[in-house]
């Protein structure tokens, strides 16, 4: 099994909305590939409530992805995850190269970058729908790769 790891900045809307979505099509597509995701500064969703985004929440459960009540809670990335990970997709370059450069140096230019801005800069629909286009991209790719 191959995996993927997406990150933010909390571990709590836009990275969790793209792994749920990533796997959800993933099996749909009968790929041998499992995403999981982290947060690069936990520390500054110091306001959030809950284990995930009720934005995220809400948008998965609209394409029939049904979350479990034991949800875990947001993780930080940490240095081995990049070691352990086959593919690493930071989802705003703008906000999370700065992070990466500061706490993961040596990782800073062997990730993939999207540009999906968070809520403060970007509404939910117009951001999840980024996400959502991203990974739609993603899988067909990974679908055409093991199709020879």
């Amino acid at each position: 099994m191959q995996t993927i790891l997406f990150l933010c900045t909390g571990n709590y809307y836009r990275s969790r909305f793209a792994e749920h979505l990533f796997n959800y099509l993933a099996r749909k597509h009968k790929l041998n590939w499992q995403a999981d995701s982290r947060g690069l500064a936990l520390e500054r969703g110091v306001n959030n409530v809950g284990a995930i985004s009720h934005y995220a929440k809400t948008a998965l459960a609209q394409k029939g992805i049904i979350l479990l009540d034991e949800e875990r809670f947001p993780q930080s990335a940490l240095l081995e995850d990049f070691h352990s990970f086959t593919k690493v997709i930071a989802i705003d370059e703008e906000e999370h190269r700065p992070l990466m450069t500061e706490r993961f140096p040596q990782w800073v230019d062997n990730i993939e970058y999207w540009l999906v801005h968070d809520i403060d800069k970007t509404g939910v629909d117009e951001a999840l729908g980024q996400i959502e286009a991203n990974v739609i991209n993603l899988i067909d790719k990974l679908e055409k790769k093991s199709q020879g």
